[in-house]
């Protein structure tokens, strides 16, 4: 059965999703995957709270670094051949130098908090592109629900780490030690 805040719409060329989604008027985003454009669902109120603080833990730590993190505006692309796919991932973060306006390329982390409505699409069709990046160093998944995260590491050849409550982990691709309680409030 379809997730009834999916809506698929018609095929479309890379360069005419991206004239119709950036500057979009629109408050609905969409993401973008081999001509499909599929509508983003909406985020909870516990959603945008860990988004909130994880962003919030990366800019001070990430501050006169080359590395600036970006939040769920802002797309990015992930294209092998002709898979060409666009992601408005809930946190990333790039030490490149992009050039880009709408979407970044060279991601070394991405955040997703993951929902009921879009923890299967994340942990899979998501995680396996993301892991296409060359760039790509870590995918990290939030609950929602309760204080756990896991981590998938390029050093580790993407295998699972899990973390939950009062643990410390370590954002390698950033340097950056949290404790996992502190993104839940």
């Amino acid at each position: 059965m379809a997730n009834p805040a999916v809506k698929i719409e018609h095929i479309l060329t890379p360069e005419a999703y991206l004239l119709q989604e950036n500057d979009n008027v629109m408050e609905t985003r969409h993401e973008y995957v081999n001509g499909l454009v599929y509508a983003m669902a909406g985020a909870s109120r516990t959603h945008n709270r860990i988004v909130r603080r994880i962003m919030r833990q990366l800019d001070q730590h990430l501050e006169g670094t080359p590395c600036e993190p970006f939040q769920s505006d802002m797309k990015v692309k992930v294209q092998r051949a002709n898979d060409v796919r666009f992601y408005y991932p809930d946190v990333h973060v790039t030490c490149e130098d992009e050039t880009d306006r709408y979407y970044n390329e060279r991601p070394c982390l991405i955040v997703e908090v993951l929902s009921d409505s879009t923890q299967r699409v994340d942990r899979t069709e998501k995680r396996l592109a993301y892991q296409m990046l060359e760039s790509l160093q870590e995918l990290v998944l939030l609950s929602q629900e309760s204080p756990y995260l896991e981590i998938y590491r390029r050093r580790t050849e993407w295998q699972r780490e899990c973390f939950a409550g009062n643990a410390s982990v370590t954002l390698e691709s950033v340097d950056l030690t949290m404790v996992v309680q502190e993104l839940y409030g």
